[in-house]
């Protein structure tokens, strides 16, 4: 809204309103803005939480291993996190951007989603909370609601980054005069760094395009339930699932400007994205929130997210790589998420797999993987086989949550590298 009132004041040659028009103002604003609201209005909110005793009363124990106390603790604390996100974008962004809608209305979506769940862990006393079937529905209704979106609107195109030698010799990027839609994606790793979906359904012939949006829809679907599902399970230590989670924004950020810039995306060898810069003025109120946010939720946290949070943070860095065409970075940029979720699946194949031969076995001593590094064996059930039991000694929760922030820079460099690596 502020976007659009200095805009019009530019028009009557107002001093400063024409800052407005810089995406990096409007972005360092954003951040601020989420900053402050997410660590004043955020204190206000979780003593409101307490008065009304909407507090954690599911957790495994009432304290961890080093005597700090979980039950009671205020929950539903994502909240903060879409507030102090969605604010900035309302009064500094261009609502007309079609990116900037569908970020939007994924948040609204995914933390309608989690709230549900955790309305009914709180005040049903139901420990399983919203059943998996509605969760998944939620996340498949977001997938299709993007993807269709991406293939119907006219203002989702791209300029196709052109490989070209020039007198010298030397290889140039260069990016297409026309703007085209297209099902084309980043890839590390390949000549021009660029997938296309319909090249994988070539066989359909003349439907080959269409059946590339189809392929591409499903896998906006994939991508959105396994990101969203991983940063759920992340969220299992204070500060974890904040900490990752900001860091994996800020690199998307990063992807999202120089896709918006026609130099830089020329260096990075990757597709021009007119429009996509405004999405950078969303990632930075999502940064400024999370950072906000783990000025309670740091060890010993004042606060959870609940899936109020975690569902909609994990769909939120889903839908923004699809937006920017670096879905298929995801497994790097996302690791950590993917190895929570991974570890959940191995380990219940493996214990299934010794419960049909009568044998108590396990891979690790307990999954999500973060909680293997905090549990002893112990702590492990009687005369359970572990196949992974170090380390032998119990690891304090922040020292284990700041190792999986280095492992997640580490990835996020590693990502950006890859672009550069064909």
């Amino acid at each position: 809204m502020l976007y659009y009132l200095f805009q019009w004041l530019q028009r009557y040659d107002i001093p400063g309103a024409g800052m407005m028009g810089y995406t990096s103002f409007r972005a360092l604003m954003a951040i601020i803005l989420s900053l402050l609201v997410s660590t004043i209005w955020g204190d206000r909110f979780i003593n409101m939480l307490r008065r009304r005793q909407i507090t954690e009363t599911q957790r495994d124990a009432a304290t961890d291993p080093f005597g700090v106390k979980k039950v009671g603790v205020p929950s539903m604390g994502g909240v903060i996190i879409i507030f102090a996100t969605l604010l900035p974008c309302l009064l500094l962004g261009r609502l007309g951007n079609v990116y900037m809608l569908l970020m939007i209305v994924t948040t609204l979506w995914l933390g309608a989603l989690g709230f549900a769940d955790d309305y009914i862990k709180i005040f049903k006393r139901d420990k399983e909370g919203l059943h998996g079937k509605f969760k998944i529905i939620g996340q498949v209704g977001l997938g299709l609601i993007v993807g269709l979106t991406l293939y119907l609107s006219p203002q989702v195109v791209i300029r196709e980054n052109i490989e070209a030698h020039g007198p010298d010799g030397q290889v140039q990027v260069v990016h297409a005069a026309k703007e085209i839609k297209a099902t084309q994606t980043t890839i590390p790793f390949v000549k021009s760094n660029n997938l296309d979906y319909a090249d994988l359904t070539a066989f359909c012939g003349r439907h080959a395009q269409a059946a590339g949006w189809v392929l591409f829809v499903l896998v906006t679907i994939l991508v959105v339930t396994a990101v969203s599902n991983g940063a759920n399970l992340n969220d299992g230590m204070d500060g974890m699932a904040a900490g990752n989670s900001a860091i994996i924004g800020l690199t998307l950020g990063i992807l999202a400007y120089v896709s918006g810039h026609v130099a830089y995306a020329g260096y990075l060898n990757i597709m021009y994205i007119p429009g996509s810069e405004e999405l950078v003025i969303f990632i930075c109120a999502f940064i400024g929130a999370l950072i906000g946010f783990l000025w309670y939720n740091a060890y010993p946290a004042q606060v959870f997210m609940g899936d109020t949070g975690s569902l909609t943070i994990g769909g939120i860095i889903a839908v923004y790589a699809i937006i920017i065409h670096k879905e298929l970075l995801i497994p790097i940029l996302c690791g950590v998420f993917l190895m929570e979720n991974l570890s959940v699946i191995l380990q219940r194949c493996y214990y299934k797999a010794g419960k049909r031969k009568g044998r108590k076995q396990r891979l690790f001593k307990r999954t999500p993987i973060h909680d293997h590094f905090r549990t002893g064996m112990d702590m492990v059930e009687q005369g359970c086989r572990v196949v992974w039991s170090r380390p032998d000694r119990l690891q304090h929760e922040a020292k284990i949550t700041v190792r999986f922030w280095i492992v997640t820079i580490v990835l996020a460099a590693i990502t950006i590298i890859t672009l550069k690596i064909r």
